[in-house]
This record gives structure tokens, sequence and C-alpha cells, in this order.
């Protein structure tokens, strides 16, 4: 994923979806949206009533929704070991968040297995990280780093600095951020799903930007707004910074997921959910 300091723009599929975005591009199917608005909003839950997103079974429910997305698959424990190119200019994507070697975030998490575990197989790229930081080169890591990721993600140690950095620098701040504005957990995910893509960096499409041109159009419930209108108003920003990107251009994340929940006045991300992404199914019990 991008980093956020960047001012830079259960289904058996075998190719990662992550791949299939990058094939895909312009296959957007964004123009469905309007048909999944909510029609009874106020009969919707109310943030105060939810549970944030970092309680611990909702927790589990994020990520397995970004893995739906990610990795076409509810297994997100099974993505430490994933890595490949998928061409979007961001070097090697990799990992339970897509860390990539080109946006920093990589070398980040790398730094920090090293600092709590200096003799680990993936410690001596660590000056190719930051040589290649910020292009799409994989000079000094060829042939060998995605088998000796790979190899790395069988140490608990590597997983557990996967899961401090994807907190650090995506899940913390995007839950903040979202009981900052008075969102139930539907919203909260919405913060984090959005981070995840784009990062939290400077231009157009970063997170804060996003949010910046929902508040153009609404007002989250913390500034006295209706929160349903203010997660579509939300949810709108989100679909156009995806089209500004050919590798992010589909939008069904959020037609056919995020919205669907929103239609259902799920603030609360209760279960069963049921949702399709990029035209699978998915069902959480």
């Amino acid at each position: 994923m991008r980093n956020p300091n960047d001012t830079t723009t259960t289904n058996p599929v075998l190719t990662s979806r992550r791949t299939l975005l990058a094939l895909l591009g312009a296959s957007a199917v964004g123009a469905g949206a309007v048909l999944l608005r909510p029609a009874h909003a106020s009969a919707a839950p109310t943030a105060a009533s939810c549970a944030g997103l970092d309680d611990p079974a909702k927790k589990e429910i994020a990520m397995k929704l970004v893995s739906s997305a990610e990795n076409s698959s509810l297994d997100w424990k099974a993505q430490y070991k994933y890595i490949e190119d998928i061409g979007d200019g961001r070097g090697y994507t990799a990992g339970i968040i897509g860390f990539c070697s080109g946006t920093g975030d990589m070398l980040d998490l790398v730094q920090l297995y090293t600092d709590r575990k200096p003799s680990n197989v993936l410690a001596k790229y660590l000056p190719a990280l930051r040589r290649v930081n910020g292009t799409d080169s994989h000079s000094g890591l060829d042939p060998n780093f995605p088998a000796d990721w790979r190899k790395a993600a069988q140490d608990t140690a590597f997983q557990q600095a996967q899961n401090d950095e994807r907190d650090r620098v995506y899940f913390n701040p995007a839950v903040q951020q979202g009981k900052t504005d008075g969102l139930g957990t539907l919203g909260q995910f919405t913060y984090y799903d959005a981070i995840v893509m784009h990062g939290d960096g400077d231009d157009a499409t970063s997170f804060r930007n996003i949010r910046k041109r929902a508040l153009g159009h609404a007002k989250p419930p913390a500034q006295g707004g209706n929160e349903t209108t203010y997660l579509n108003a939300f949810l709108d920003a989100r679909v156009w910074a995806m089209q500004q990107e050919e590798a992010h251009s589909d939008t069904t994340r959020v037609d056919t997921e995020q919205r669907v929940f929103l239609r259902n006045g799920n603030l609360c991300l209760n279960t069963p959910l049921d949702w399709k992404v990029y035209g699978d199914s998915y069902h959480i019990g």
C-alpha cells in the first residue's frame, strides 16, 4: 500500500486479486453505486451503540473484508507470505496489507523486524530497499527477495512486525479519525479501507483529501451531520479517488461491499455479512 508520507499519486482464485486489478485497469463498475444508497437511514443505530472497529471481533471482520478485496480470500493470516510485483509502479507488493518496496512502508517493516531480530533473513536487503524506495526497481532485491520474504513469513516475529506496522500506519489512525468524526464501526472501516489503498499523504487521492472532499458535501456526526449522509459523501469521494488510478479503478469494494452494508443500515458492522468484490461472493456468519 501507499506510504502515508508518499505525495505521488472463499473463492478458489489462483491469481491474486492485486494482479487481476492491475491487469483489468479501467473495468470499473462504479455506476451501480447509486442503486445501493440506504432507503431507511433513520432506522439505523447510532455510533454510540456500536463497538469500535478496534474491538477484537470487529477488527477480525475488518481484516477479512480487506483480504477479500486484496487477496480474494477471507484467510488474511495466509497473506503474511504473499509477495509479487503487480505492475502498478510500486515495486514489490507483499504481506497482509500490501507493503510496497517503492513506497517506504516495506522498508519500515523490514527495519522494524531487523531491530527486533537482527539476524533475520531479510536484514541484508535493507540497503537495497533504501535505494529502490520511490521507484518500481528490483535492483538489489532479485532474484532471491521473494523466496526470502516467504521464508521470513514463517517466523512469528515477522508476522508480529507486520501486524504492528499495519496498526501503526493504517489501522489505528483510521479508527481514531473515525471515532473523532463520531462514526460507528462501518464508518471506521470505510476510513481504514481507504487509508489501506490510498495512504495518507498530501496528494489529491490520499485518505485525508478524500475525507476533505467528503466534508465539502456533508458533515460527520461529530459536527452535527447525519452519519449515513456523510458516509455516502465519503464513499462518493473514495470512488472518485479510485477512478484516478487505473489499477484501482474497479470500485466494487465500495459499490457491492461497503454501500451494501450502508444501504442495510448496518452502521455497527454486525454479522451476518454478505457482500461481493469483483464479482466474487463472500459471507461472514
